[in-house]
């Protein structure tokens, strides 16, 4: 079985907690990942702090990690799909950097779709790494969510969020969802190869539930609480005016794309 990963970075070692997880999340997911044939596509989006360099020589000697160092911020969405065309694996992951691994996570959730062949794509536990959970998209989006994903202080007890987080359901064991989180999830590669990756359009954000709609309309999607990642999880973009805006023009984009579809 054949497995393939990408993180796409940007200004990943700018600070020494960046550097710190970035060089953790790689060298844990490699180095849990023994019973698949592993291979790490890092892609930084040409940060100006030496994100390329700095990956590439200090992982000059793992032969799972792979670095392209592109000339431009192409984005989020559209960097990831630079690798479709270079993975012959059976199962391909999308990773964040600030994501934290403490097993062979990859491992379980290639064993889950290869167990479950209506499956195209999978969620992992999302917690914090305390170990509290991590409020994140099970459902599509609606306005409702959103809103109250902005303005809640209380996450794990707003009516909305639980909704939209499925945090009522029973989630000690495998659950249908609607969507997977873009900070990790894997995809059959044969399906992302198929639908063309992630949707371009999104520079950054929403491009994770575009492609889990598409998914949706092909195959299943399933949430996996065996396997458990840790995420620092930023939400940059309520402290950045930028990233604020490049949000709102996402939102936009998702919801004049599929506001009138099932």
């Amino acid at each position: 079985m054949k497995a393939s990963g990408c993180i796409v970075t940007y200004n990943a070692v700018s600070s020494q907690n960046k550097k710190k997880l970035l060089f953790e999340a790689i060298e844990n997911i490699t180095g849990f990942c023994r019973d698949v044939d592993f291979t790490l596509y890092v892609i930084d989006n040409a940060s100006p702090d030496g994100t390329a360099d700095e990956v590439a020589d200090y992982f000059a000697s793992n032969p799972a990690v792979k670095v392209i160092a592109n000339t431009e911020n192409k984005g989020f969405g559209k960097a990831h799909n630079q690798v479709i065309d270079l993975i012959d694996s059976d199962y391909h992951f999308v990773i964040n950097p600030d994501i934290i691994v403490r097993d062979d996570v990859i491992g379980t959730l290639c064993a889950f779709m290869q167990a479950h062949p209506q499956c195209g794509m999978v969620s992992p536990d999302i917690r914090f790494p305390d170990g509290r959970v991590q409020v994140l998209a099970k459902r599509n989006p609606k306005l409702k969510y959103l809103i109250s994903s902005r303005l809640a202080s209380d996450r794990e007890n707003n009516k909305n969020l639980r909704e939209y987080a499925m945090l009522d359901e029973d989630l000690t064991k495998p659950l249908r969802i609607e969507n997977a989180s873009g900070c990790f999830f894997g995809i059959r590669t044969e399906l992302f190869k198929q639908i063309g990756g992630f949707d371009d359009r999104y520079f950054m954000y929403f491009e994770d539930f575009d492609l889990a709609r598409t998914v949706n309309g092909r195959s299943e999607i399933w949430y996996v609480p065996d396997a458990v990642v840790y995420h620092e999880w930023g939400r940059d973009s309520k402290r950045d005016f930028k990233l604020m805006r490049i949000h709102i023009q996402s939102t936009i984009k998702y919801f004049s794309k599929w506001a009138f579809k099932k």
